[in-house]
């Protein structure tokens, strides 16, 4: 993925689609804006990636999952930022 965060770094909707794709998979957390002064953040695993969304994939009661999709634009505009957890190691890369 990036090194540091892609907010202060000029990139377009396909090197974001790129990155994701290259971290399927894998545990992140996710901050959503909701508008509203309202911010979720959920830990969840980056599930797959298609032309124009990802779906996110997170825990939820009674054994079942719960899938929410986000755009890339999302990203790109900061509306949802991604941190990637790294398992192995005690710090965490961050995403936009």
């Amino acid at each position: 993925w990036w090194e540091g965060d892609i907010v202060t770094q000029k990139h377009t909707l396909e090197d974001i689609k790129r990155g994701i794709e290259r971290h399927l998979g894998k545990d992140i957390i996710v901050r959503a804006n909701k508008g509203r002064k309202k911010v979720v953040m959920r830990e969840g695993i980056l599930e797959c990636a298609y032309s124009n969304i990802f779906i996110v994939t997170y825990p939820s009661n009674n054994n079942r999952r719960t899938r929410v999709s986000y755009s890339y634009a999302d990203v790109l505009t900061s509306t949802v930022q991604l941190t990637l957890i790294r398992n192995n190691e005690n710090s965490d890369e961050k995403y936009a």
